[in-house]
């Protein structure tokens, strides 16, 4: 393939450390009730600190991504790539180092900081691509980032085959390896000209990418509905590992192995099944089945935890992946398609805060609802579905409405 030539090398780095940025994120999900049960040995302290390191390092990844884009604005892009990779090293390293609970709360918070990359691999691909081809490679980078989080906890469960930490310390090297590779091979894609000169505390705010967003009440209501959605979505991901532990007595390869079949039937969702519903039906309609689907599914997963049937579980499991698959594409091209071309940078990094904000909030909501009751965090994710279902329901008028402006 042409975009793996020699000629286009930093576009394959770029592709591969994508890959490896969820790679690293998923590949701790199997393992991390485990770390965590050394620590801290009781069931309900166990869900409650595993949703917490997930909601740390979600939240240092929301403040610290618009700082680094904008870092990578004044001094490039390449010395805040390298930074970052060699920031995930030292987090996966003290991980598995261990010793205490905070250690590894530690671990997390510092490849969260110095891990956040997106924004700035997405800047590098803006430089050295043309306009009217980033959204391909853009896509192309979607991909990867999938795929890396579909392997990523089958590699996690099996190499904890051979100890809970060989995983942690897979990831720190492979990591290490990608890192001595863009050092050698990835050229400065911002020149001198065209770099910011001065960073102030304005571009270090998380915050800002929601200006001018919330002004346009269309899009002021798909914001809400997708949020409740990812909230819900959110929390089921951050707490599964150890419903699966503790309902079901699953070990790390196990949960390793279920993962990875949710991330295939996710890219049959996403990739096929999406796409030709696209053809016939509305984005708006499209997401409204998803949001349907997924609602059935919580519920169904919510009822495994007092029934124990593994059956039911992959039910609920099936339905609910094809019903996200089916909303996150259809309602991120409603969001897309009520702006103009002029706000489309605005809106995708906004949309993508919207996510980082739920990323945190889920695992915090997930771990205190665990305690009370294994599938209470399932049932209150149904109840966070109804109100997108609701949000939807009541504003398709104006969202329909507003979105035949746009179309181009």
């Amino acid at each position: 393939m042409q975009i793996f030539s020699k000629k286009n090398r930093s576009l394959t780095f770029i592709v591969v450390t994508m890959f490896l940025n969820f790679l690293g994120f998923s590949i701790i999900i199997p393992i991390l009730p485990f770390l965590v049960e050394q620590y801290a040995p009781n069931i309900k302290d166990i869900a409650l600190n595993v949703g917490l390191i997930m909601a740390a390092y979600a939240f240092c990844q929301f403040i610290a991504a618009p700082g680094l884009g904008a870092l990578s604005d004044k001094f490039g892009r390449r010395p805040i790539l390298l930074v970052s990779l060699f920031g995930s090293i030292i987090g996966y390293l003290v991980m598995a180092i261990g010793g205490a609970l905070w250690v590894l709360f530690l671990g997390r918070i510092i490849d969260g900081l110095t891990g956040g990359n997106i924004s700035t691999v997405f800047a590098y691909i803006a430089d050295i691509t043309k306009p009217q081809e980033r959204g391909k490679y853009y896509g192309l980078l979607g991909a990867a980032g999938g795929f890396g989080f579909m392997i990523g906890p089958a590699v996690g469960g099996l190499t904890a085959h051979f100890s809970l930490v060989t995983p942690l310390y897979l990831a720190a090297f492979i990591t290490f390896l990608n890192m001595v590779w863009g050092y050698f091979v990835l050229p400065e894609s911002l020149s001198t000209e065209h770099r910011t000169p001065n960073v102030n505390i304005r571009h270090l705010n998380p915050f800002l990418q929601f200006n001018h967003i919330f002004d346009i009440p269309a899009l002021k209501r798909i914001f809400l509905y997708a949020f409740l959605f990812f909230l819900a979505l959110m929390q089921m991901q951050s707490i599964t590992s150890v419903f699966l532990k503790d309902i079901f007595n699953w070990g790390p390869e196990q949960i390793g192995f279920a993962l990875f079949a949710v991330g295939v039937m996710d890219i049959f969702s996403q990739g096929y099944l999406v796409r030709k519903l696209l053809e016939k039906l509305s984005d708006l309609n499209v997401s409204e089945i998803g949001l349907g689907l997924t609602l059935i599914g919580f519920v169904i997963i919510a009822l495994t935890a007092s029934l124990n049937s593994l059956l039911l579980l992959i039910l609920g499991v099936i339905i609910l992946v094809i019903g996200d698959g089916l909303f996150e594409p259809s309602a991120s091209s409603l969001i897309s398609n009520s702006v103009d071309r002029t706000m489309q940078g605005r809106v995708q990094g906004a949309s993508q805060s919207m996510q980082s904000m739920t990323r945190v909030l889920g695992p915090f909501f997930a771990a205190f609802l665990y305690t009370v009751w294994a599938g209470l965090p399932y049932a209150f994710g149904a109840v966070l579905l109804v109100g997108s279902f609701t949000v939807l329901a009541l504003s398709r008028k104006i969202i329909h409405e507003h979105k035949k402006s746009f179309d181009y």
